[in-house]
C-alpha cells in the first residue's frame, strides 16, 4: 500500500529550511571571523582574498531544523540526524583546526556506523518494474563494508568538488530535488520521511546560495559539503529506495554524478603519480574548465547543467508513464540549451595583463620661470643643450 506525503509537509519543511538557513548565515559568518575559520588565498584556491567558512553550519541547522517539524521521527531518522550531528562537528573542528585527512576519515566511518546501526543499510538487491521485476539478491555481509564505502565515497566527493563559488551547494541542491521526485513517483513509497527529508535539504542549500554565489561572502567549508554529502548518500538507501537497491545506485549516482567521478577521476590520478589520495591537487574537472579560459560563473553554469540532465535522467529511468518521460526529455533538452546559450553566447577570453605604464617626470623650472625639457625614460639622453618653452603668461615679441 502507498502512503501519501501530506502537502503542508512538503511546502512547510522546506521553506522553515530556506528562511532558517538565510537568516543564520549572517551570524555563522561573523562567528567564523571570530574563530578565525578564514580560506586564506594560496595557489590551490580560486579566492583571492580571505572569505570566511563554515557557511555549512547555516544549512545543518536549518536542515535538522526544519527535519523535526515536519518528519516522523523514527529509528532511522535518528540515525541519520546522529551521524550527521558526528559529521557536522568533525567539519567545523576541521575548518578552524585543519584536521589530519585520516583523522576525518574515522570520523566519517564512525558516522556511517552509527547509521548502519540505526537501519540505514542495503542487504538485498532487487531489480524495479523495468527489469525483471521481484528478483532479489541477498548480499549478506558485504551490506555493512558497502554501505561504509558509499556513504564515505559521497561524503567525500561534494567535499571535493567544493572548490567554486556556489558549485557544491547547488549541485548538492540539484541532485536532491531529482532523489526527491524520484521518491514520490516510485510506485511503492512506504516511507514518507524519505521525500521530506530530501526537500528539507533542498530548501536549506537554496536559503544557503545568496550567500555562496559569486562573488561568495562565505564558504560552505567542510562542515557544509561533508554534512551534504553525508545526508544524500543516507537518504538514497532508506525507505522507498531501499526496497528498489538498483535505483539506490542508479539515481544517485545520476543525481550525484558531477561530485563522484570526479571524486574517482581523482582518486586514480593521485595514485598513478605515486601521491597519498588525500593529497590535495589542481586537475579537479573545475580546475580544468577554469584552464579552457571559462570564468567561475561559466564553469559553475556547465556543471549545473550536467547535474540537472543526469539528474533528469535519473528521474526518467525511476518514472512511470509516456507523460514522464516526455517531460523529462524536454526538460533536459531546454536545460541544455540554456546552459549552451549562457556559456557561449558571450565567451569570455583570457586577456594578457597590460604593462603598467610609467609615468614621465614633471618638467623642471628655470629660475626664469621657463619650463626645461628632461628626456623621458624612452628619449635619448640628454646632449647638454637645453630646450626651452615659452612661458604662457608671456605674450608675442615680450623679451
Amino acid at each position: 500500500m502507498q502512503a501519501s506525503v501530506p502537502i503542508w509537509k512538503m511546502l512547510l519543511g522546506p521553506i522553515a529550511a530556506f528562511v532558517l538557513c538565510f537568516l543564520m548565515t549572517p551570524q555563522v559568518k561573523r562567528f567564523a571571523e571570530n574563530v578565525g575559520a578564514i580560506d586564506e588565498p594560496n595557489e590551490r584556491r580560486i579566492n583571492i582574498h580571505p572569505i570566511p567558512r563554515m557557511g555549512g553550519l547555516a544549512i545543518f541547522f536549518g536542515f535538522v531544523v526544519s527535519s523535526l517539524l515536519v518528519v516522523n521521527m523514527s529509528t532511522t531518522v535518528m540515525g541519520l540526524l546522529l551521524g550527521a550531528v558526528i559529521i557536522a562537528v568533525m567539519g567545523a573542528l576541521d575548518d578552524i583546526l585543519t584536521l589530519n585527512p585520516w583523522i576525518k576519515l574515522a570520523g566519517q566511518i564512525m558516522a556511517a556506523l552509527v547509521a548502519i546501526r540505526c537501519g540505514i543499510v542495503f542487504d538485498v538487491i532487487s531489480n524495479p518494474g523495468f527489469l525483471d521485476a521481484g528478483t532479489t539478491i541477498n548480499i549478506g555481509w558485504l551490506s555493512v563494508p558497502l554501505t561504509v564505502l558509499w556513504i564515505v565515497l559521497c561524503t567525500n566527493a561534494v567535499n571535493l568538488i567544493d572548490g567554486l563559488d556556489g558549485l557544491a551547494v547547488g549541485v548538492s541542491a540539484i541532485s536532491s530535488a531529482s532523489m526527491m521526485v524520484v521518491s514520490l513517483l516510485l510506485p511503492y513509497m512506504i516511507d514518507t520521511n524519505v521525500p521530506l527529508l530530501l526537500a528539507c535539504l533542498t530548501g536549506a542549500c537554496i536559503g544557503f546560495m545568496p550567500y555562496n554565489l559569486n562573488p561568495a561572502k562565505i564558504f560552505m567549508g567542510d562542515v557544509g559539503s561533508q554534512f551534504l554529502g553525508f545526508v544524500l548518500s543516507c537518504v538514497s538507501i532508506m525507505g522507498t529506495f531501499k526496497f528498489h537497491t538498483i535505483i539506490t545506485f542508479l539515481v544517485p549516482l545520476m543525481a550525484l554524478a558531477v561530485p563522484l567521478f570526479d571524486t574517482i577521476f581523482a582518486i586514480i590520478r593521485r595514485v598513478l603519480r605515486g601521491q597519498s589520495p588525500f593529497q590535495a591537487d589542481r586537475g579537479h574537472i573545475h580546475h580544468r574548465l577554469l584552464a579552457l579560459g571559462m570564468n567561475q560563473k561559466q564553469v559553475v553554469a556547465v556543471l549545473y547543467g550536467i547535474s540537472a540532465v543526469m539528474g533528469i535522467f535519473a528521474v526518467l529511468i525511476a518514472g512511470p508513464g509516456t507523460a514522464v518521460r516526455i517531460v523529462c526529455l524536454v526538460a533536459a533538452f531546454v536545460v541544455s540549451i540554456i546552459v549552451w546559450l549562457f556559456v557561449f553566447r558571450k565567451p569570455v577570453i583570457p586577456q594578457p595583463e597590460a604593462e603598467p605604464a610609467i609615468p614621465e617626470a614633471p618638467p623642471a623650472v628655470a629660475e626664469d620661470g621657463t619650463k626645461l625639457y628632461i628626456p623621458g625614460p624612452d628619449k635619448d639622453e640628454d646632449d647638454g643643450t637645453k630646450v626651452y618653452e615659452i612661458p604662457a603668461s608671456k605674450k608675442d615679441g615680450e623679451p
